[in-house]
């Protein structure tokens, strides 16, 4: 069966790898629509189900194809990624020395023979940064590491050092929730 993962990140795909799963990547074209007035938590599945159904309807064959997309909220508010440096230092400063919620919604969908299945889902963690100065999130910035990033930061890559704390699983802040697709992967028999 072929396993198509709708994502250039390499974050996403290290922890496809990590999984043991055989696949290949599939950029989506279209660009992510936040202004939309639904809840975080169907939005997230809403932008995830897009990104799959866009690689679904440009491959056939028996194929599974896995839709992912991550977002991050705090007091209410959605908060997609960093326009410019100024918005990054606005974002990090609200993160500093509180909670914030990371939502990734999960699209998998299986063609296998004449059997099509869509599975949606989503996954939440809440993280707290550590309280930060001016000073630390100016010498994050300078990395240029916050680019292209929801809510400007990762937590495998540089801003990780600001997390104190998690309550929830790893791999959705990251962006693909795999305790989810395990248990997909496994009901497909991509994994045993």
């Amino acid at each position: 069966m072929r396993v198509i993962l709708a994502s250039s990140s390499p974050r996403r795909k290290e922890l496809l790898e990590l999984m043991g799963v055989e696949f290949e990547t599939m950029k989506p074209e279209k660009d992510e629509d936040m202004t939309s007035k639904m809840s975080i938590y169907k939005l997230s599945e809403v932008l995830s189900k897009q990104k799959a159904q866009e690689i679904f309807d440009r491959t056939d064959g028996d194929r599974i194809v896995i839709g992912s997309d991550c977002m991050v909220y705090q007091h209410g508010k959605k908060i997609g990624k960093a326009k410019d440096r100024e918005e990054a230092f606005d974002m990090l400063s609200h993160f500093s020395g509180k909670w914030h919620k990371v939502i990734t919604g999960l699209c998998v969908m299986v063609q296998d023979g004449n059997r099509q299945t869509t599975y949606l889902e989503h996954s939440t963690t809440k993280v707290k940064f550590k309280k930060l100065t001016n000073e630390d999130i100016n010498r994050y910035l300078d990395t240029g590491d916050y680019i292209g990033k929801s809510g400007a930061c990762s937590i495998q890559g540089k801003s990780g050092m600001f997390v104190e704390k998690i309550i929830g699983n790893v791999s959705t802040v990251v962006g693909l929730p795999t305790h989810l697709l395990h248990d997909i992967l496994k009901k497909e028999s991509i994994i045993k």
